[in-house]
């Protein structure tokens, strides 16, 4: 697919975890996890409920603490700073300028209610990154047209359909002009026939842009046609990875194999 469009392989990864360990109390959700993403890498990451995916993305967006290991964003530390010559905790202003190379998109949109659409576009970038208002708000309609949500610029988001709000909730994301997007489960709590009309927003996105895209879905069609490589984990690790055609035709590893077989016989395509 021409997702790997714009990636240079001489670059450095975009993303780098190296040996990663997360615990929610005495669970362990990831285990020494580490693999890169490439500049323009589109990747799905896929697996049962509870393996770690999310965990991954709330990580990187810097919602969740890492117990262990390191994860470099742009060659440069995520959740550790340099002073000096040693590596300390990173403090909530490092965290602060991190976070801006990064948007997401959750599963609940997370609108403002008493927000127009463009209102919950322009508000990050006019409040966080001190864009006038006049200039987020001709970004903002850019994005909402790039969407398909211009023509309710000015509605509020009890008018709109779970669908669009997933969309406008993708422009607002892009509004801040991250070098890197995580998805996760974003069709999830929609109605069927409400899935297509975001995936085909995310498919542009993926043709049209050499952003970076992490994506968790259990959407295994879309996986296969957006991703440039597939990340199937379990139990907080990487069981196999490879382009689409080989993990959804040819997986390798016996557990992939019966992670497929329950979603082909759940009724889904892949």
């Amino acid at each position: 697919m021409s997702g790997s469009r714009g990636k240079c392989t001489l670059a450095s990864p975009i993303i780098r975890i190296d040996k990663v360990s997360k615990s929610f109390g005495t669970f362990e959700v990831l285990k020494n996890l580490s693999f890169d993403v490439m500049p323009g890498e589109k990747l799905a990451l896929i697996g049962p409920s509870g393996s770690g995916k999310t965990t991954i993305l709330r990580i990187l967006m810097t919602l969740e603490a890492i117990n262990s290991g390191m994860i470099l964003i742009d060659d440069e530390p995520l959740w550790h700073m340099r002073l000096g010559d040693v590596l300390v905790p990173a403090d909530e202003a490092h965290l602060h300028k991190m976070r801006a190379k990064v948007g997401m998109v959750f599963q609940l949109f997370n609108l403002f209610p008493h927000k127009t659409v463009l209102e919950n576009v322009t508000l990050a970038p006019v409040l966080t990154k001190g864009v006038a208002k006049a200039e987020a708000e001709a970004d903002g309609m850019r994005l909402l047209e790039m969407v398909g949500m211009v023509d309710k610029a000015g509605q509020k988001p009890a008018q709109l359909s779970g669908g669009q709000k997933q969309r406008v909730a993708i422009a607002r994301a892009l509004a801040l002009k991250p070098k890197i997007m995580l998805f996760d489960e974003v069709t999830s709590a929609l109605d069927p026939e409400l899935v297509e009309e975001v995936l085909n927003v995310m498919r542009r996105l993926a043709e049209e842009t050499d952003m970076t895209m992490l994506l968790v879905t259990h959407e295994m069609s879309f996986a296969h046609d957006f991703a440039d490589r597939v990340l199937f984990f379990d139990g907080g690790r990487i069981v196999e990875e490879g382009p689409p055609n080989q993990i959804f035709t040819d997986p390798q590893e016996e557990r992939t194999k019966a992670f497929l077989r329950k979603i082909v016989a759940a009724g889904q395509r892949i």
